[in-house]
């Protein structure tokens, strides 16, 4: 099994569209507008459902999937396309394009999942739609996965529970700096800790083949 970057070392004859379109990356920002478009359309037509994350769970069950991708404006899929590129490159580059989706796909779906759940519970009915979870997600592993992360964890020789409790601190005050006023603190939170801790175990990392 190959990184995307050796992917693209073995096919150094392919036009520079199909690697573009072959990006992760590009693939990515592409669902967020065609679902975001969708999402747009089917508020205009009374249909805003279909697409959005809220409760009951699983009504319509492609919502967990969609609501990653859907975004409620224009603004909102900016800011998320940037923070995916900026941070999401580095983790592409070293994964598989499958691993990259299940991750961003799962991610961005338990933090979806996590924010509706935490709102159920303090009676506060929570729809939920867009990438941050992801977005957040991505930048925890960047942070825990890259090798100085690796090497300070692996000098230090962190007990558990202390790991626990920086995989906390640091989501927490990525929220806090990250988090516009009135955004989904908990998916933010939650795709912190999922990112971090995946960076942490280096989940995604595929060894390059001999070539």
């Amino acid at each position: 099994m190959s990184s995307y970057a050796d992917s693209l070392d073995s096919r150094t004859s392919d036009s520079w569209l199909g690697s573009i379109a072959e990006n992760p990356i590009v693939q990515t920002l592409g669902a967020m507008l065609v679902v975001s478009t969708l999402t747009w359309t089917s508020v205009l037509v009374g249909l805003s459902g279909l697409f959005i994350l809220a409760p009951p769970l699983l009504n319509p069950p492609w919502a967990l999937v969609t609501s990653v991708y859907a975004h409620a404006g224009p603004g909102h899929l900016l800011s998320n396309a940037i923070i995916i590129v900026l941070a999401g490159s580095f983790v592409a580059w070293s994964t598989t394009r499958l691993r990259f989706h299940l991750f961003f796909i799962t991610t961005g779906a338990v933090a979806g999942v996590a924010q509706v759940l935490v709102g159920g519970l303090f009676g506060q009915p929570t729809a939920v739609l867009g990438a941050s979870g992801a977005a957040f997600a991505l930048v925890g592993y960047v942070l825990a996965g890259n090798p100085a992360s690796a090497a300070a964890f692996a000098r230090l020789r962190v007990p558990p529970r202390v790991l626990l409790v920086v995989v906390a601190v640091v989501a927490g005050a990525l929220t806090i700096a990250f988090s516009a006023p009135g955004s989904a603190l908990i998916v933010h939170l939650t795709g912190a800790i999922l990112g971090l801790v995946a960076g942490r175990f280096q989940v995604l990392r595929v060894p390059s083949q001999r070539r």
